[in-house]
Formats: structure tokens, C-alpha cells, sequence
């Protein structure tokens, strides 16, 4: 069921996705903001599909730790869920990412509309200048921003390097960083084509205020917050 849920999802983003890019790129003139709005729509529908096609629903916990203002998020990273969930769960936002992906036909388009940070991740003292550089730029916006520190998705039980990007923009503007951890990898894995029906449990740690703190020592906090919360809320231990 699982597999025939699944497949039909896939068809339908097959066929929705086109249209809601070339009506993303017609969104150009408009302002980030605006142009945020219309993007996110898209999203909105895949979410939808998730629920309604393949029965993958999801809970937060800590609502109440997401602040009022403009805030670093800093999240684990098992799937692609987590990409889509986070324009539904926090206030409008921009990812970092790696800038192969908007080359990507009609989602990389539409991504670039998005204002992403789109960074060389091989151009090492220099992507973090290009962090904090766009990163001022976006947060000024109004917008938050999103950043996996792992780099890349990671399999539910595993732990990938964190890396300091996020950490580092967060000491160098002052802005609040919000850990999540998140189960969703026990759902729908990485480059996997099947997407289990179930609950995945989101969890919205504390916001942490970086002033005065050394990235190095900000990124090893986030680090211990995210992974003790993925252990706890895994059903792999249930």
C-alpha cells in the first residue's frame, strides 16, 4: 500500500510541478517577500499530497520556543520532508544550500526564486563569508534562515559532522539560534522512493542567544541539544 501510495504521489508531482515553476519564474518582478509567498504554495500542495496520498502527518513539540523575530534555525537533516514541513511550521525563511541545486530543471527555478544562500561549499573560509554576507542581507529582509549543519541528509541512528556555518552566522549577527530535531528519516529516507504513513514528531528546542559565544562552542551545544532530542523522540526506541 505503502509502495501504490507513494507512486501516485510521485505523479502528481510530476504533473503539478511544472506549471507552479513557470508561475514561479512569471513571480520575478515581485519582492522577496512576495515572491516567498507565491513559491510556497508549492510547497503547501506537496504537503498536502503527503497527508491525504500517503497518510504522513506530523507533530510539533515546543511551538510555544519559536521567537517572534527573525532567528537561525539549526536542524537535523534525514530527509527531504524536513525541506517542505519547515515553510509550513516557521515564519517565511531562506535555506542555505549548495548552489549546484539551482541548476536542478524547474525545482532549482523555482528554488532561485526563494532567495537562498546559494554557497561553493568546496571554497572553504570563503563560503562562510558568503554566509554571513547573504545572511545579514536575508535576516534584515525579514526572513529567517534555515540551515542543516550536517551538510547532507543522515540516516536515522546516524550522526554526520556539524558542520560551523550556522554557528558561525549566528555569533557574527547576534540572532537567536532555534535547534529542531526531528524523526521524519523513520518516515521517508534518504533517496527513498517509499514514504511510510505515520506521525513524525518535530521538536522545537529553546531559542539560544549566541552573543558573547565562540561559534566553536555555540555549534558543539546545538549539536549535543539535537542529537539527545532525536534519541529520545525515535521510535526506533519505542
Amino acid at each position: 500500500m505503502a509502495a501504490l501510495r507513494s507512486t501516485l504521489y510521485m505523479l502528481l508531482q510530476i504533473i503539478i510541478t511544472p506549471p507552479f515553476a513557470l508561475a514561479t519564474l512569471l513571480c520575478f518582478p515581485l519582492s522577496p517577500m512576495q515572491r516567498y509567498r507565491v513559491t510556497s504554495s508549492w510547497t503547501k500542495t506537496m504537503l498536502f499530497l503527503l497527508r491525504y496520498v500517503c497518510g504522513l502527518h506530523y507533530q510539533i513539540l515546543g511551538a510555544e520556543n519559536i521567537p517572534k523575530s527573525p532567528s537561525i534555525v539549526l536542524s537535523k537533516h534525514q530527509s527531504a520532508w524536513e525541506t517542505l514541513a519547515f515553510q509550513e511550521i516557521f515564519p517565511p525563511q531562506v535555506w542555505v544550500l549548495k548552489k549546484e541545486l539551482l541548476l536542478i530543471p524547474f525545482f532549482g527555478w523555482g528554488l532561485a526564486m526563494t532567495s537562498p544562500i546559494a554557497i561553493d561549499r568546496k571554497s572553504g573560509k570563503k563560503a562562510l563569508e558568503q554566509i554571513v554576507e547573504q545572511g545579514k542581507d536575508r535576516l534584515q529582509q525579514g526572513f529567517w534562515v534555515v540551515i542543516f549543519p550536517e551538510g547532507t541528509r543522515i540516516a536515522p541512528g546516524k550522526r554526520g559532522k556539524y558542520k560551523i556555518g550556522g554557528a558561525w552566522l549566528a555569533t557574527h549577527t547576534d540572532v537567536k539560534v532555534v535547534p529542531v530535531a526531528h524523526n521524519a528519516g523513520e518516515f521517508w529516507g534518504r533517496n527513498s522512493f517509499v514514504k511510510r504513513a505515520g506521525k513524525i514528531i518535530v521538536s522545537i528546542g529553546k531559542p539560544i542567544d549566541p552573543t558573547d559565544m565562540e561559534a566553536s562552542d555555540l555549534n558543539a551545544q546545538i549539536e549535543n541539544w539535537i542529537e539527545a532530542e532525536v534519541q529520545r523522540i525515535s521510535t526506533r526506541n519505542k
